[in-house]
C-alpha cells in the first residue's frame, strides 16, 4: 500500500494571501542584510585606522645629539608624520610599501616593554588586518537614504499605484539658532507672579469655581435635552473628573461625580444593551438605527470608564496612595470617596435591569464592612433598599451570592449589619404561588364554530377585532412568569439558609448570632422539614449553653415557635423546655428608654400562647398573664400598653382565666412567684392586684385598659375599649406610643389659666407680718457702737 501524503497542499487563494507576506519578508531581510554587511564595513575600517596609527608611533627614530641643533629636519619629520597618519585611503604605494618595511625591522625600540607577548605576534595581527582590508572591494561613498511618507495610493486599470513623499529634512543647526532668539524673547514675556492676600485667593477661587459650575450645568443641560445627538458631551464631562486646579480640584471633582449619577439614572435606557454580533455589524440599517447603536454604544463605554474612576477614587482612599500631580490631599481623598460610594448606591438601586449591575454589587458588598460607620450604613441601607424594591428577585439573588462568599471568605468576622439585611427579603411571594397561577389562569378564545354559532357576521367581525387587541395587550403587558420568580427566590433562601447553619455549626460565639437568629425566625415557616429535628436540637442547645443574651435567647424561642407552627405540626415535639425559658426570662427584660426585647417577647406570646391555644393548659396561661402584669409595673407606657393588650387578648382566648379577678383562692396549695416553672406556681390562688396599681398610671391609655381589664375585658358597655385601641394588635399598639421621638402620645394639654391679669411677684409671696417687720428694721438708722470683743473674752474665761 502506498503512504498517503498528510501534507495537504495550500489552495491558490491561500497562496495569493501568503506570497504578498512572503515578498514583504523576502525585502526585510535583505534591508536587514546590507545594514549588517555596513555595520562590518565600518567597524574593520575602524580597526585599520587603529592599526595604522600603533603603526607610526612604532616607527624608530635615530637618537638626538644634544649638542647639534637642527630645527630643519625636526620640522620635516614632523611633517612626515602627519603625513603617515592619514586613513589609507588618501596613501599612496610607496607610503604602504614603507610602512611594511618598518614593520619588519622591528626592534626592542619599536616594542612595547611592559608587554610579555614575543615581538611577531602584533606584527602578525596588523598584517592579517590590512589584507583583510585590501580584499573588501572599494565602495563609493553612497549618500544618506532619504525618508518617505506613505500616501493614500491610486488605482487604476492596471492596479493599485502606491505613493509616496519624500520626508523635508530640518536642519538642526538652524532650529538651535532659532531657539536662542526665541529664549531672550520668552525671559522678557514672563512676568513675576503676584502674591495675592487670603481674600483675594478666596474672591479668585470663588470665580473659578462658579465658571466650573456653569460649564458642567451647560454640559448637562445639553445631555438632558437631546442624549443621542449630544452623547460626545458626556466624555467632555467625564474628563472634568480629572481637574488639575488646586484651588477648586475636590469640590468641581464632587460636583462632577453627582452630576454624571443623575445624568446616568435620567438617560439609561429600561433594558439592558447587549454588544452587536458580526452579522448585526454587517447588515445595513436605516439612519435612526445607526444613531441609536451610536448613542447605546457611546453611552456603554462612558458609564464603564465612570465606573472605574469612582472605583479608583475609592481604592486611592483604601491604600492612602498619593498622585504625582499631588493636586488632590490625603485628607480630600476620604471625601471624594464618601461621594463616589455615594453614586454608587444610588445607581445600584436606580439601575439594577442595566450593565455592569454586578460590578456595582461586587463594589459595594465589602464596603458593606467598611471600618468607617458612616460608609457600611451607607452601603447597608442601599442594599435594603434594593431588596424591597425588587419584586422579581434577580438583583437580590446576584447580591446574596456575594455577601455569602465574603462572609464565608473573611471567616464570620463582619458586621451584623451585613446579614441583618437579609431581612428586608421579599421571600413571602412563594406563600402565594396557587393563588396566582389561579389568577393569572389564560384566557381561552372562542372557537370558530363557536362563534358561527352564536354570531352574527358583523359580531364576529367585531370579536375577531376585540380578541386580536386583547392578545396585543397581554404581550405589552406580560410580566416575568411566576415559575421563574419562584425559582429564583428557591434560590435566593436556600443561600441564606446555607449561611445561617454555617454559622450556628461553626461560630456559635459569633456577634452575627443575633442576626441569624432574628433571619431564621422571619424565615422559618420556609425551612424544609428534614431540618426541624437538628435544627431544635441546636435552638435548645444555644439556650442551656447559658452563653446568649436575653435578646439571643429570646430569638431562639420565637425561632422554635414559628417552625412549630408551620410546617412542624406533624412533628410530635414538646416545646414545654421553650416555654420555661421565655416565662424565666421575662424579668429580665430592658425596663428603660431602649425597650429591648419587648416586641419580641410580644411576638412570641402571641405565636405560643394565641395560635397554639388547644395545646396550652389553663394552668400555664394563667401564670403567663400574672407575670405579664407584674411585668407592666416596671416598663415605660408603650411596653405596658402593649403587655395589657395581650393580656387583653388572653383573658379572650382563655375565658376561666377570669379567677384571677376574685380574691377567693381556687385549689389547694400558695401562689409561688419565684418559681421559674409556669406549670407548678399555683398561679390560681392569686390575684392580679398590679392592674389597680396601674389604674392610677400617669399614662391615660395604660389607666384605659387597666380598668378595661379589672371590669373582665368586655366587648360592650361603658368599659369597653374604643376601636382604635381594641382593634389593634399588641405589637401595633407598642409601636403607635413608643418614646422613640421623644413625644408623649397622646400629647398634655396646656393649662389655660384665664386670671393672667394677677400675677405673683416679690413680696407678694411673703407674710405680712413678716414684710411689716422687715420694712420697721429697714426704715431703722444705724447708730454707731463700739466693737470692743475684749470683753466679751474676759467672761467667757471666767
Amino acid at each position: 500500500m502506498k503512504r498517503r501524503n498528510k501534507k495537504q497542499v495550500p489552495s491558490f487563494r491561500k497562496l495569493l494571501k501568503t506570497s504578498k507576506v512572503k515578498l514583504e519578508n523576502k525585502l526585510k531581510n535583505k534591508q536587514f542584510k546590507q545594514q549588517s554587511t555596513l555595520k562590518k564595513y565600518r567597524k574593520e575600517q575602524r580597526k585599520l585606522r587603529q592599526a595604522v596609527k600603533d603603526a607610526v608611533s612604532k616607527k624608530p627614530v635615530p637618537l638626538e645629539d644634544p649638542k647639534e641643533k637642527q630645527p630643519g629636519k625636526r620640522i620635516e619629520r614632523e611633517e612626515e608624520e602627519e603625513e603617515e597618519a592619514l586613513p589609507l585611503d588618501m596613501m599612496d604605494e610607496d607610503d604602504l610599501q614603507l610602512m611594511k618595511d618598518l614593520g619588519q625591522r622591528a626592534s626592542f625600540l619599536t616594542r612595547d616593554i611592559s608587554s610579555s607577548e614575543p615581538v611577531h605576534v602584533k606584527k602578525r595581527k596588523h598584517e592579517s588586518v590590512i589584507d583583510k582590508y585590501e580584499k573588501i572591494p572599494r565602495t563609493l561613498q553612497t549618500a544618506p537614504e532619504k525618508e518617505l511618507i506613505h500616501l493614500l495610493p491610486i488605482k487604476d486599470k492596471s492596479g493599485i499605484i502606491p505613493q509616496t513623499r519624500e520626508k523635508p529634512v530640518i536642519d538642526s543647526n538652524q532650529d538651535e539658532e532659532d531657539q536662542e532668539e526665541m529664549e531672550p524673547e520668552e525671559e522678557i514675556i514672563e512676568k513675576p507672579i503676584k502674591e495675592l492676600t487670603l481674600e483675594e485667593h478666596l474672591i479668585e477661587r470663588k470665580k473659578k469655581l462658579q465658571e466650573r459650575k456653569m460649564h458642567i450645568a451647560a454640559l448637562a443641560s445639553a445631555i438632558l435635552s437631546d442624549p443621542e445627538s449630544n452623547i460626545k458631551k458626556l466624555k467632555e464631562l467625564r474628563s472634568m473628573l480629572m481637574e488639575q486646579d488646586p484651588d477648586v480640584a475636590v469640590t468641581v471633582r464632587k460636583l462632577v461625580i453627582v452630576s454624571l449619577m443623575e445624568l446616568f439614572k435620567d438617560i439609561t435606557p429600561s433594558y439592558k444593551i447587549r454588544p452587536l454580533t458580526e452579522a448585526e455589524k454587517s447588515t445595513k440599517i436605516r439612519k435612526e438605527t445607526q444613531k441609536l447603536r451610536e448613542f447605546e454604544e457611546g453611552l456603554v463605554s462612558q458609564y464603564k470608564f465612570y465606573l472605574e474612576n469612582l472605583e479608583q477614587m475609592i481604592k486611592d482612599w483604601k491604600q492612602r496612595k498619593l498622585k504625582k500631580s499631588n493636586v488632590v490631599s490625603l485628607k480630600a481623598y476620604k471625601g471624594l470617596a464618601e461621594v463616589a460610594v455615594k453614586s454608587l448606591c444610588e445607581l445600584l438601586v436606580a439601575l439594577p435591569h442595566f450593565n455592569f449591575h454586578n460590578n456595582i454589587i461586587v463594589l459595594i458588598v465589602p464596603l458593606m464592612n467598611d471600618m468607617s460607620k458612616l460608609i457600611s450604613e451607607m452601603c447597608c441601607e442601599a442594599v435594603k433598599k434594593l431588596f424591597k424594591q425588587d419584586k422579581l428577585g434577580q438583583a437580590s439573588l446576584g447580591v446574596i451570592k456575594v455577601i455569602s462568599g465574603y462572609v464565608k471568605g473573611r471567616n464570620y468576622e463582619v458586621r451584623p449589619e451585613m446579614l441583618k439585611t437579609f431581612l428586608c427579603l421579599r421571600i413571602k411571594e412563594i406563600e402565594v404561588k396557587k393563588d396566582t397561577e389561579d389568577i393569572n389562569k389564560p384566557k381561552k378564545f372562542m372557537t370558530f364554530k363557536e362563534k358561527r354559532k352564536t354570531l352574527s357576521r358583523m359580531q364576529r367581525k367585531w370579536k375577531k377585532a376585540e380578541e386580536k387587541l386583547e392578545r396585543e395587550l397581554r404581550e405589552a403587558e406580560a410580566s416575568e412568569s411566576t415559575e421563574k420568580k419562584l425559582k429564583l427566590h428557591t434560590e435566593t433562601l436556600n443561600i441564606v439558609f446555607v449561611t445561617y447553619f454555617r454559622i450556628l455549626k461553626k461560630a456559635q460565639r459569633s456577634p452575627l448570632l443575633p442576626a441569624v437568629l432574628e433571619g431564621l425566625a422571619k424565615f422559618a415557616h420556609l425551612i424544609n422539614v428534614e431540618f426541624f429535628d437538628d435544627l431544635l436540637v441546636v435552638l435548645h442547645s444555644l439556650i442551656e449553653s447559658g452563653d446568649l443574651s436575653y435578646q439571643e435567647s429570646l430569638h431562639c424561642v420565637q425561632t422554635a415557635f414559628h417552625i412549630l407552627s408551620g410546617q412542624g405540626d406533624v412533628l410530635n415535639i414538646d416545646p414545654m423546655k421553650f416555654y420555661t425559658h421565655l416565662y424565666k426570662t421575662l424579668f429580665k427584660l430592658h425596663a428603660g428608654a431602649t425597650n429591648e426585647g419587648v416586641e419580641t417577647v410580644l411576638q412570641c406570646l402571641d405565636v405560643m400562647l394565641t395560635k397554639r391555644r388547644k395545646q396550652v393548659s389553663q394552668q400555664r396561661a394563667l401564670a403567663f398573664i400574672k407575670r405579664l402584669c407584674t411585668l407592666a409595673l416596671h416598663v415605660l407606657p408603650n411596653s405596658s400598653i402593649g403587655i395589657l393588650a395581650t393580656n387583653r387578648i388572653l383573658m379572650h382566648t382563655f375565658p376561666k382565666t377570669d379567677l384571677l379577678l376574685d380574691n377567693e383562692s381556687q385549689g389547694s396549695g400558695v401562689f409561688l412567684p419565684e418559681l421559674d416553672e409556669p406549670e407548678y406556681c399555683n398561679a390560681q390562688n392569686t390575684a392580679l392586684w398590679e392592674l389597680h396599681a396601674l389604674r392610677r398610671h400617669y399614662h391615660p391609655i395604660v389607666q384605659r385598659l387597666a380598668v378595661h381589664l379589672i371590669a373582665g375585658a368586655p366587648s360592650e358597655g361603658s368599659e369597653a375599649l374604643k376601636p382604635e385601641l381594641s382593634r389593634r394588635s399588641a405589637a401595633e399598639l407598642f409601636e403607635a406610643y413608643s418614646m422613640a421621638a421623644m413625644t408623649f402620645n397622646p400629647p398634655v394639654e396646656s393649662s389655660n389659666s384665664k386670671r393672667k391679669d394677677k400675677v405673683l411677684q416679690g413680696d407678694s409671696f411673703l407674710n405680712e407680718e413678716l414684710n411689716q417687720l422687715i420694712k420697721r428694721h429697714c426704715s431703722q438708722v444705724a447708730t454707731p457702737l463700739p466693737l470692743d470683743f475684749t470683753k466679751c473674752l474676759e467672761t467667757s474665761l471666767r
